[in-house]
């Protein structure tokens, strides 16, 4: 309980004071004129006065509050290293056994750096966070358990936020030694088939490691080693990475071990470029015209990454039959520049409705099945031309042509539709409209008969015939499209179709797009989650690990999103290169930054937070002594002082702080007890005055 004493005048200020001021008139006059019991009439005056003053007594009843003590607890990935995670454990249960016999202060635990953000270690901000609902006046002080390798200290102490002490105890030992692969710079993208320069530089720190040496360095590019070479520690090195695929290529970059070192985390970078793929090159040669000829052309120009040559085909150049100059091409056919010279330049080749008709030499299609097999892709969109009698199959194509015909044309109306694996390849998967029976895009009315020697059917048409066709030979692809009649759903007719989509990734799977791989294994970051995709044919798929960057492994579930689609996630809490297995198939992720700030520097340290707990009145000290054994400070309760600290204690700070549960209010001279007062005082006046 808290007692005070409290005025409120009945009557204002300076009518208070006028009376004040003729009250010690009178008192002085009676005085000086000696009149009889003036000192009563004094004591009256005075009473009258100072119940126009109105006095009161105040009584609160306080309850005090608990000081709050905040145990900041460093789980950040440095501190997995060696034995300071077991550090950390042992202190916070000690500290918190001995905190809670203490019942003055209220401790509260504090979690930092379990989940990265890419910005390091930021104790701080955790502690913020943790501390945001206690006022300022209750807190007793913090006491951080870390490896002192804290990236977001204050510069000065009015920034906590609270006055208070803060103490940290500092995990490892005093004599660690430890290598670091610093990456200076690194190219984020690079053209396909470049090679892109990174710098880099071997660092080591702590006893017996300042001395420069010639060290092994080991390149590997998607999990596999491309170079081994030596490099000097201290010095920067520029190495060269050669560019390969699209898509992110991946380069881990290995130091050799330094004898007695803290961890081998540190001794690799990874360096993710994006493989960027000049314009693909497109080479489109059409022969009969048709309606469907500018479907192509359409759909090819309207690709910001295709580069498109396009040819037609009427006529072989030695025919002369007497056709006005202005209505002939004014280019002539440029055939060996384009089939034998400059014919791996391109990307794809597509033969749209293509007849024989003796521009060609047997040369050069055997060049273009050469081709294929080396890694070019052919797609060959046919209708009556490839039935007839100068099909393409009378060539050296026949070679890597998975559908060869029968000669006829099936005319009639039918709708093109999912083949049962044309329900899980990515390039027919999830057309719009597909989802119907019958599928809700117009009908074509002929196909070319054909009896399948190899490759995959994607889309059926009238009869079960095979509709697209996809196979792979040698290192290439190659593709037919067995009807000509895809115009129509360009043009709209009853109603359209899914013309582009299925073009536009017919054309890409041929070029390699890797998201279009009937077989992938991905893995992404989203946020706090790796998100793993698995890509199959097949209507089943093998189990799923995840090698973290410290070495755990964990199993993800896969749910199938899609036909021929799983997704699984799995949380992440560690910065560095993720591992994905799946049977034989292996993918690689990089998450965080490449140079990441939390293993910039590993060994433990009391430099970082030392001036910042002197400011506050804490201190900074080691758990383990020069005898490796745990050292924790006593803990001694406070209540003024600047200095929280000493040989073998830290101190807290014991607040005032406390919440008002009541107040009474008693007021001296006003009420029947005030009345009773001045009556009394008035009556022994005129009672001594009457004598």
């Amino acid at each position: 309980m808290i007692w005070s004493l409290s005025y409120d005048p009945l009557v204002p200020i300076w009518v208070l004071a006028l009376a004040a001021g003729l009250t010690v008139i009178l008192i002085v006059t009676c005085a000086v004129a000696k009149v009889r019991v003036w000192p009563l009439r004094a004591l009256a005056l005075s009473l009258l006065l100072l119940a126009l003053v109105n006095p009161a007594i105040h009584r609160e009843d306080r309850e005090p509050l608990k000081s709050v003590v905040a145990l900041v607890a460093d789980r950040s990935q440095s501190q997995t290293i060696a034995d300071r995670e077991s550090q950390t454990d042992t202190t916070l249960e000690s500290l918190e056994t001995r905190l809670a016999a203490m019942p003055e202060f209220d401790v509260r635990v504090i979690d930092s750096g379990a989940v990265n953000s890419g910005n390091g270690t930021e104790i701080f901000k955790d502690l913020a966070n943790g501390l945001a609902d206690v006022p300022p006046e209750q807190m007793a002080g913090a006491i951080i358990i870390s490896d002192g390798q804290v990236h977001d200290v204050p510069a000065t102490a009015d920034t906590l936020g609270f006055e208070a002490p803060v103490h940290g105890l500092i995990t490892g030992r005093s004599d660690e030694k430890d290598r670091r692969l610093v990456l200076e710079s690194a190219p984020k993208f690079g053209l396909v088939g470049s090679e892109q320069v990174a710098r880099i530089k071997v660092v080591d720190y702590g006893a017996d490691s300042l001395s420069a040496s010639r060290i092994k360095l080991s390149i590997r590019r998607d999990g596999l080693l491309v170079h081994e070479g030596e490099i000097t520690t201290g010095r920067e090195v520029d190495v060269f990475l050669p560019i390969t695929h699209s898509g992110d290529n991946i380069f881990e970059l290995e130091a050799e071990n330094l004898d007695g070192e803290l961890t081998q985390i540190n001794n690799k970078v990874v360096i993710t470029i994006d493989g960027i793929r000049e314009n693909l090159r497109v080479l489109l040669v059409s022969g009969s015209p048709h309606a469907g000829e500018r479907t192509w052309r359409n759909l090819l120009k309207s690709d910001a990454s295709v580069d498109l040559v396009h040819f037609t085909i009427l006529r072989p150049p030695e025919k002369q039959d007497g056709t006005p100059i202005n209505q002939l091409s004014l280019i002539a056919f440029p055939t060996r520049e384009l089939f034998s010279v400059k014919i791996d330049e391109f990307d794809l080749i597509i033969f749209d409705r293509y007849v024989r008709r003796g521009v060609l030499p047997m040369l050069y299609f055997d060049n273009i099945a050469r081709y294929v097999q080396s890694g070019g892709a052919v797609l060959l969109a046919g209708g009556p031309d490839y039935a007839g009698e100068g099909t393409l199959y009378q060539t050296p194509l026949a070679q890597i042509l998975p559908a060869r015909p029968t000669g006829a044309m099936l005319e009639e109306p039918f709708y093109a539709t999912l083949a049962s694996l044309g329900e899980r390849h990515p390039v027919t998967r999830g057309l719009p409209g597909a989802e119907q029976s019958p599928p809700s895009w117009s009908r074509w009315f002929r196909i070319v008969e054909t009896e399948l020697d190899a490759g995959q059917t994607l889309l059926n048409g009238a009869g079960e015939n095979p509709l697209l066709v996809l196979n792979r030979e040698g290192e290439g692809r190659v593709a037919m499209l067995l009807s000509d009649h895809v115009w129509l759903w360009a043009r709209g007719f009853e109603g359209g179709g899914p013309h582009v989509p299925l073009l536009r990734r017919l054309a890409h799977w041929l070029m390699k797009e890797p998201d279009l791989e009937e077989e992938a294994l991905r893995a992404t970051s989203l946020r706090r989650e790796l998100q793993v995709e698995r890509q199959s044919l097949q209507n089943t798929i093998g189990e799923v690990t995840v090698t973290t960057p410290s070495g755990a492994t964990t199993t993800v579930e896969m749910n199938q999103a899609e036909p021929g689609l799983w997704r699984g996630t799995v949380q992440n809490t560690e910065q560095g290169l993720f591992t994905v297995r799946e049977g034989e198939r292996t993918t690689l992720v990089h998450i965080g930054p490449q140079n990441p700030l939390e293993f910039t520097d590993v060994i433990s340290t009391t430099d970082k937070l030392s001036e910042l707990t002197e400011l506050t009145g804490g201190s900074t000290q080691r758990l383990l002594g020069t005898n490796s054994e745990a050292n924790i400070p006593r803990i001694l309760p406070m209540r003024q002082g600047t200095r929280f600290t000493g040989d073998g204690w830290i101190g807290l700070k014991v607040s005032n702080a406390s919440i008002l549960k009541g107040i009474d209010h008693v007021s001296l001279l006003s009420g029947l007890l005030g009345l009773a007062i001045l009556f009394f005082a008035l009556s022994m006046t005129w009672y001594r005055e009457g004598k």
